[in-house]
């Protein structure tokens, strides 16, 4: 059993976008079988399927652009500065 973290130990890093694809097309397999095994028709587990996999594709060209972006402009910036507490 471990004991409480302190807090010198780092935080975990974030997800990376592969990451919260790599869910998210996990989810457009699961949701459908989760709804045919509860009774939906196949026709309408499909058409989620469908529906999911083309949210998930979205958010991929979008998270992909925004990444490139970070990367020309050397990261997020703010016109003005705040202080971080």
């Amino acid at each position: 059993m471990s004991g409480p973290r302190s807090t010198s130990d780092p935080h975990p890093a974030p997800d990376t976008t592969s990451d919260v694809i790599r869910w998210a097309a996990f989810s457009c397999v699961l949701v459908p079988v989760v709804l045919v095994w509860y009774g939906t028709s196949l026709a309408g587990a499909a058409g989620t399927a469908l529906g999911l996999a083309a949210v998930t594709a979205a958010c991929r060209v979008l998270l992909r652009r925004s990444e490139r972006c970070a990367a020309q402009r050397g990261g997020r910036h703010t016109k003005e500065k705040t202080p971080v507490d």
